[in-house]
């Protein structure tokens, strides 16, 4: 359909909206990658899911050095696992996180799953390893009222989407508040937010 105003097809105005992405990013599937490339203006390297061959994690790895990477992998336990391997074989990869309520469709869960304004959204909160970082320990956590006590699933929830570094168990909630070096304050003022909803 051609819109009266400019001209211009339907496809053309969605391509010409879409915000340009610098960096590569990486993703599960080939679902995923039409799901972001219909989000955002932007290269992406899928790993086939669990199985991401040295050869892929090379590509990675050139793409890190070249322009950057996000990775941006479901919010699901091989997704966290895809996370994890790549951060460790791709020191300063950025990450972006999809709460799972907005991937959701049919019981599923994934990137393919979410809406264009979603996944926009998801990547305007990317997060970068921190250079200068406080470091928390398991007292914050608890003292945060993520970690062992009533409800620290949910709090712990809310508060990782609140910050953008996605769900997590306890144990990944701390290694990412230490890894993306978020400030007490920025945690502290989150938390203020959740209570006050």
């Amino acid at each position: 359909m051609v819109c009266s105003q400019t001209g211009k097809t339907d496809y053309e105005v969605n391509t010409l909206s879409r915000e340009k992405i610098r960096e590569v990013i990486v993703v599960e599937g080939r679902d995923d990658l039409l799901a972001v490339r219909r989000a955002v203006d932007a290269q992406v390297i899928v790993t086939q899911g669990l199985g991401i061959s040295p050869e892929t994690m090379a590509v990675i790895g050139r793409a890190q050095e070249r322009c950057g990477v996000i990775v941006f992998t479901d919010p699901d336990g091989p997704g966290e696992r895809i996370r994890r391997w790549v951060t460790e074989a791709v020191p300063g990869a950025k990450h972006a996180f999809l709460p799972a309520a907005l991937a959701k469709k049919d019981g599923k869960v994934g990137i393919e799953h979410a809406s264009p304004q979603a996944i926009r959204e998801a990547l305007a909160q990317v997060r970068s390893p921190g250079t200068q970082r406080e470091i928390y320990n398991r007292d914050d956590l608890r003292q945060w009222g993520v970690d062992g006590v009533p409800g620290a699933g949910q709090r712990r929830e809310a508060l990782g989407e609140r910050l953008g570094i996605g769900r997590a168990n306890a144990k990944q909630f701390l290694q990412r508040v230490n890894h993306f070096g978020l400030s007490r304050s920025e945690i502290e003022q989150a938390l203020k937010e959740i209570e006050e909803q």
